[in-house]
């Protein structure tokens, strides 16, 4: 996600023929905000606060990763497995792509954990996505942002290749393959490369940060639907997961956004509740702060409470989510 000077290093219907569902996850990087390491007990909080949510509009047991790699080892296993597994939450994949020409650790981290855990571990697999925001940091907003190094479209397709090869005769043989990046990332024709060789496509959307176009939050289901149709509409009827959206509670002014409570709270049941949760793939940012680098905070909640900052259903702007019943 975009922060005031870098990329926060930190979805689904499934592929044609795979049965279809709407995922609800948060995403988890794989530090703390301090920098340190998060082990299995640290995800497993996460996860744990996610399906117990207060009030929550459907069951947040889905987690989005950006890699498979446990933090600061060379290709050990990411402990979030293990806590997903004993959470029973389902996983999408992440492999970090940006900056490198090379992916064998993380497909060695990953090649680690199917071997020892095997199908408890890959049923919880929803999909992969190979890289994260590459495309943007690339493109003439994202250097201007100073959003960090990226990769190229051809070194996304390249990875996406390797993947494919390293689990060609494994249970992620079948695993959808997505890429996620920003929505303008998508809309750029030269990305089209990435687009035809994915199963799915991950967007991500801030409203907040979009400087110039009447950025207040009063406006972003507006700026939201724009961004998300011009997505739909650029690839090529290739299904669409929202892999992060969400408004900071606290921090500076962007433009015409404002952070708080109360506006993190309308953009929830604004863009989640009327647009997204039960009706598209959605990893929401986020349940858990993980990036000093950023001003802006985005969690939901205060040390993972199941208590949010806010309500996550009831009347908001004209708008009640009533659920359904089941059985």
């Amino acid at each position: 996600m975009r922060t005031t000077s870098t990329i926060a290093a930190a979805a689904g219907v499934l592929a044609a023929g795979a049965s279809a569902q709407n995922y609800l996850g948060f995403n988890s990087g794989a530090t703390l905000a301090d920098r340190s390491a998060k082990f299995k007990a640290d995800f497993k909080a996460e996860f744990t606060t996610a399906q117990g949510l207060e009030n929550a509009p459907g069951t947040f047991n889905a987690v989005r990763l950006y890699t498979n790699i446990q933090a600061y080892s060379t290709d050990d296993p990411i402990q979030a497995f293990e806590a997903a597994m004993e959470t029973n939450t389902s996983i999408l994949l992440g492999v970090w792509a940006s900056g490198t020409t090379d992916i064998s650790n993380e497909l060695s981290a990953l090649n680690k954990a199917v071997t020892k855990y095997g199908t408890k571990f890959t049923d919880l697999v929803i999909g992969m996505s190979i890289g994260s925001e590459d495309l943007y940091r690339v493109s003439v907003t994202g250097i201007k942002n100073k959003s960090g190094v990226g990769n190229s479209p051809s070194a996304i397709v390249g990875f996406i290749g390797d993947f494919k090869k390293a689990f060609a005769n494994t249970a992620l043989a079948k695993t959808p393959i997505g890429h996620v990046d920003t929505w303008d990332a998508w809309t750029n024709g030269t990305n089209k490369p990435v687009i035809d060789a994915v199963d799915w496509v991950g967007v991500d959307e801030y409203p907040y940060y979009e400087s110039g176009k009447g950025n207040g939050i009063k406006n972003s289901g507006v700026l939201f639907d724009r961004a998300y149709d011009a997505t739909v509409a650029a690839v090529g009827g290739k299904p669409v997961w929202v892999t992060e959206t969400g408004w900071p509670s606290t921090g500076q002014d962007w433009d015409l956004a404002v952070a708080s409570v109360d506006n993190a709270k309308y953009y929830w049941q604004e863009i989640g509740c009327r647009k997204l949760f039960n009706k598209v793939p959605t990893f929401w940012y986020n349940l858990r702060d993980s990036n000093p680098d950023n001003e802006m905070k985005f969690a939901i909640t205060s040390n993972l409470a199941t208590k949010p900052l806010f309500d996550l259903v009831g009347k908001g702007h004209g708008y009640i989510w009533v659920p359904s019943v089941v059985g």
